[in-house]
């Protein structure tokens, strides 16, 4: 089938178009958020086609993810269709509730189409499920899946990864100010997007925190692998994508025992935490020891092949938008 997907999560979105289907990227000129087409740092297969609003009038798409409630008005304007009464829809979400600015607090926080019952929202935690009010909009789970880049972890170096995105701007989210705690126990390369002036807004020793901005994902795994240990200091979120890549690669973890990583990090894989002397504890004895260290990864690697294989994440979304289009 054709499925309409903007391009908004770079990670999600490139398990998502390695499917059977047709995924049709919306393009703009200017690339800007409702049109940012193909990705260019992630590798996608030839079925993931870019088209202008244009071009769309001319395909007959039979469903669309919706990942934005501004899509909705998209879909009417570019199509002249309404989404989830005339054309096949499910609204994917992303976040963790409570993220937004107007958004109530948890677990209060309303869903954006929580007074839809025509468009199921999917879920990539069981986590965001309940802590969401779904009102009566019908609601399931995907977990997410993951391109498997290999086990290669070989901890070589004795420092601890972190990827992170917008650290500076997001704050106490993604756990920027514990950075430097957990570099006071292990030099730290931090890998991702928005990084400048992440020093400057922690007091982080430029000697002891190297930052790696916006790698291409092939060249990040291959760095991340060489470190030693994966530290998640993110202290809200749905379940980054960057720890489940890094239990693929074979490492150990160390993170915040918040939102859905107790569910997706099993004890052998390494330590989770909301103590952080526990956590530098844990980074300093991987440092120091490791075997300890691979045999976590290890385990780590088992336990995200398990429940975050490709093979099932696409097998569920096959059956979701069998459903849904029925």
């Amino acid at each position: 089938m054709k499925v309409l997907i903007w391009h908004v999560h770079g990670s999600w979105t490139t398990a998502f178009v390695q499917g059977r289907h047709e995924y049709l990227l919306p393009v703009l000129p200017d690339r800007g958020p409702d049109g940012r087409g193909r990705a260019r740092t992630w590798d996608w297969p030839a079925s993931a086609r870019e088209v202008t609003p244009e071009q769309l009038t001319d395909e007959d798409v039979d469903v669309v993810v919706l990942q934005r409630t501004s899509e909705l008005g998209l879909v009417r304007d570019w199509l002249g269709r309404e989404a989830g009464r005339d054309l096949p829809a499910v609204f994917l979400e992303h976040n963790a509730p409570g993220l937004g600015p107007e958004d109530a607090a948890v677990p209060h926080t309303r869903h954006p189409v929580a007074d839809r019952a025509d468009v199921p929202i999917v879920h990539v935690t069981h986590f965001n499920r309940l802590f969401y009010d779904n009102g009566r909009a019908p609601t399931t789970v995907i977990e997410h899946g993951i391109v498997d880049p290999g086990e290669r972890w070989t901890g070589e170096l004795e420092r601890a990864a972190v990827v992170v995105n917008e650290p500076v701007r997001r704050g106490r989210t993604t756990g920027g100010d514990l950075l430097p705690g957990f570099a006071a126990v292990a030099p730290l390369d931090v890998f991702g997007m928005g990084l400048t002036g992440l020093h400057e807004r922690y007091g982080l020793d430029p000697g002891r925190v190297a930052l790696h901005e916006d790698p291409p994902q092939a060249a990040m795994h291959a760095e991340l692998a060489r470190r030693r240990v994966y530290v998640h200091p993110v202290r809200w979120t749905s379940l980054g994508l960057s720890l489940l890549e890094a239990m693929h690669l074979g490492m150990p973890v160390v993170g915040l025992a918040t939102t859905e990583a107790v569910e997706a990090v099993p004890r052998e894989a390494g330590v989770l935490s909301t103590r952080p002397e526990v956590l530098h504890a844990a980074v300093a004895t991987f440092l120091a020891d490791p075997d300890a260290a691979r045999l976590a990864g290890k385990a780590a690697r088992t336990a995200a092949l398990e429940r975050y294989g490709l093979a099932r994440f696409l097998a569920d979304w096959d059956a979701l938008l069998a459903e849904v289009t029925r």
